[in-house]
């Protein structure tokens, strides 16, 4: 019996901040990066030509987000979370003309995307262990285009909305709590701007009219300090 509470006892350290998790309250602050997608559908519309566009973002390019951290306690294992974030980064869109095996006839532009992220968010934690307590969280989230540029090619609505899933590790230091995150987002509403007026050459046109749906899709890694 002594050697078993002596095995436990080496195994429990001392806490830090024991009373952290029991706020009513608290608040923090987030950054880290993320890379943006999109989730493309093609009409297969040929234009007067002959050409047969389809498009296609070939590599994800990194950008960064920064937030703030509203927490509501909801009890033992449940937290309600409300985190507005910033995120700066950008889309690379490559159109291969469907007419050529090899690729060669292609046309490619970039699209920034500075997104501002309402997300609401309920948080599973486990059992904490020491100083280590991993956690689960789901939700929604609406995103706003603060950088969108009429002029591009390929135009984005402004308003976005989805759902998303992540987890995460309380690590609790003397002084505030760090808290490495990864979250995916996937955005539910089309996005893709369809009607192009605003275009003067007719050329330009043809890239939008080669999609005829787009859906957002979002991953973020953050490093959260509360």
């Amino acid at each position: 019996m002594m050697a078993v509470s002596s095995l436990y006892a080496q195994r429990q350290r001392p806490k830090n901040q024991p009373y952290a998790d029991m706020k009513r309250y608290h608040f923090g602050f987030h950054v880290g990066m993320h890379t943006q997608d999109l989730i493309l559908t093609h009409s297969g519309v040929t234009t007067s030509d002959g050409r047969t566009w389809f498009a296609e973002i070939p590599s994800y390019s990194p950008g960064f987000s920064v937030g703030v951290i509203g927490n509501l306690y909801i009890n033992q294992y449940l937290n309600l979370r409300f985190t507005p974030t910033v995120h700066f980064g950008d889309k690379k869109f490559t159109f291969i003309d469907a007419r050529t095996a090899n690729s060669q006839a292609t046309f490619t532009t970039s699209i920034r995307s500075n997104y501002l992220a309402l997300p609401l968010d309920l948080k599973y934690t486990a059992v904490r262990l020491n100083n280590y307590r991993p956690y689960l969280l789901g939700g929604v989230f609406t995103h706003f285009d603060m950088g969108r540029k009429k002029e591009t090619p390929v135009l984005l609505k402004p308003l976005d909305y989805g759902v998303e899933i992540g987890f995460g590790c309380d690590i609790y230091l003397p002084y505030f709590k760090l808290c490495p995150e990864l979250k995916f987002c996937f955005g539910l509403a089309d996005v893709l701007q369809k009607d192009r007026s605003d275009l003067i050459s007719e050329s330009d046109r043809v890239y939008t009219e080669a999609l005829s749906k787009a859906t957002s899709r979002l991953i973020v890694l953050t490093f959260n300090f509360e």
